[in-house]
């Protein structure tokens, strides 16, 4: 993956119509959110016998959970219907293909334990993907800044 699509996805839509994405992005539109600093923690990969993705893990963050919880209300709220799945916050690095998994515990058993300096988010951004092999490209629809509360 290049670097530039790089992210945390905090609610997947899959597939809408246009009416719906509408919808679901003037619901994000109302959420109310101070910025925040995240810090990645630790690599892993997801494929057990072969493995497909590399990833970074997210540091525990309330600040992020409720921004997730916040898309998760747009949603409803768009009409879409309820994310089952548990919040598990992560940026995929690399797709693989072909890649021993024997290669990738060597990787991880060297590099797992990264952790990142703090660095800001000031925004969350509605995405949309083509359909492509090992994801994206992904479009950027809309930036949503996070404001300073008061």
């Amino acid at each position: 993956m290049e670097p530039e699509n790089y992210h945390i996805t905090l609610r997947f839509i899959g597939d809408v119509d246009g009416a719906a994405a509408e919808r679901f992005s003037e619901a994000l539109d109302a959420i109310n959110a101070a910025p925040f600093e995240l810090i990645l923690d630790g690599l892993g990969s997801f494929g057990r016998g072969r493995p497909r993705a590399l990833w970074a893990g997210v540091a525990p963050n309330a600040a992020l959970e409720a921004l997730a919880r916040a898309n998760e209300k747009a949603a409803l709220a768009a009409g879409l219907e309820r994310e089952t799945r548990n919040f598990h916050p992560h940026v995929t690095l690399a797709r693989m293909r072909g890649v021993k998994a024997a290669a990738v515990a060597a990787y991880l058993s060297g590099n797992g334990a990264f952790l990142s300096p703090a660095f800001p988010v000031t925004r969350f951004v509605l995405y949309s993907a083509r359909q492509s092999r090992g994801g994206g490209p992904y479009v950027v629809e809309r930036a949503f800044d996070l404001e300073q509360l008061r």
